[in-house]
């Protein structure tokens, strides 16, 4: 009896909105997070950039790498922006055009935090993506508040390190209570265009944050990028869940087999002064935040019974009145 072969099949749509000839380096994650992301989207998009590699990744003026109309903005109105073009989208008629905010951890972590959190208080519209490679490397490789605890940087080298772990922008969107959160990484394309998919169908502000590796500012080679993005989600350094509404959470990938954290960091050369101190203390902060997004997501389901007991009351209310 001749035995069937598996194939195996992807869900990635073969479309592609994003041109040769782009200005990125070799192994860029942002780029490959761009095109995977537009994939998703379709070309009913249009794309706010601010200042970030993306600005320079696009082409000089008066060309684009991109197939949807693009919107160079200021380093810190992305957000802002994308909604002012939505609103204007919006009094024409045009709803079904998907405005997209795109920014570097640098434009979303420190210099464009005042106007993402008002964008999302105000919940507006858009989708708010952050291609995280955790420095501002367009500017030389400088330390943003993204950056992991004691990473080279060109202004934390190795005599004055990083003494800060990286700051939790999933938890501060979430307390805005906005509709959808998410994390991807390019090293997982499929979790990745799903939820872009799924953000696109939810009306409000959305927000993905995509781990997306630098082979210049890590110091690795380039065809290292998707095995280093694959492993800080393997590891747990970078987790992948959904948030929505800011209170339920799922976790989107989960292994059997634990993977150190040294796995990873071994890879690259930012890291190679860690001691053995120092790898523990990241793999103790790594497995605290493990078990403590383990047991949001336990208890999501417990606050789904809270809040549909409270909408049964006030539909309840509301009939008797």
């Amino acid at each position: 009896m001749e035995r069937t072969k598996k194939v195996k099949r992807l869900t990635i749509p073969e479309e592609e909105l994003m041109n040769p000839g782009h200005l990125a380096c070799q192994g860029c994650g942002a780029t490959l997070a761009m095109r995977y992301a537009l994939k998703a989207l379709g070309k009913n998009t249009i794309v706010t950039i601010p200042a970030c590699c993306w600005s320079v990744i696009d082409g000089p003026f008066p060309y684009s790498s991109l197939k949807v109309p693009v919107f160079h903005t200021a380093f810190a109105t992305a957000a802002i922006t994308a909604a002012g073009i939505k609103a204007g989208l919006s009094i024409q008629g045009k709803d079904d055009v998907t405005v997209m905010a795109w920014a570097g951890d640098g434009g979303t972590f420190d210099i464009g935090i005042q106007a993402l959190s008002s964008a999302a208080e105000k919940n507006e519209d858009i989708i708010y993506v952050c291609y995280d490679n955790e420095a501002y490397m367009n500017t030389g490789i400088q330390r943003s508040s993204a950056t992991p605890y004691k990473a080279w940087t060109t202004t934390t080298p190795t005599d004055f390190p990083n003494e800060t772990f990286k700051k939790d922008i999933i938890e501060i969107l979430a307390a805005h209570k906005i509709p959808y959160i998410a994390t991807a990484s390019v090293g997982y394309p499929e979790d990745l265009i799903k939820k872009f998919e799924k953000a696109k169908r939810i009306k409000g502000f959305r927000f993905i944050h995509i781990f997306a590796p630098c082979p210049v500012g890590w110091k690795m080679p380039p065809n290292l990028t998707v095995k280093v993005a694959k492993l800080a989600v393997q590891t747990n350094i970078f987790p992948l869940f959904e948030v929505e509404n800011g209170i339920y959470y799922r976790i989107t990938r989960k292994f059997s087999k634990k993977v150190p954290v040294q796995e990873y960091l071994k890879l690259q050369g930012r890291f190679k002064h860690l001691t053995d101190n120092d790898i523990a203390t990241i793999q103790k902060s790594v497995d605290l935040r493990w078990e403590i997004l383990l047991e949001k997501e336990r208890q999501s389901e417990r606050y789904r019974e809270i809040v549909r007991k409270y909408q049964e009351e006030k539909e309840l209310a509301t009939v008797e009145k």
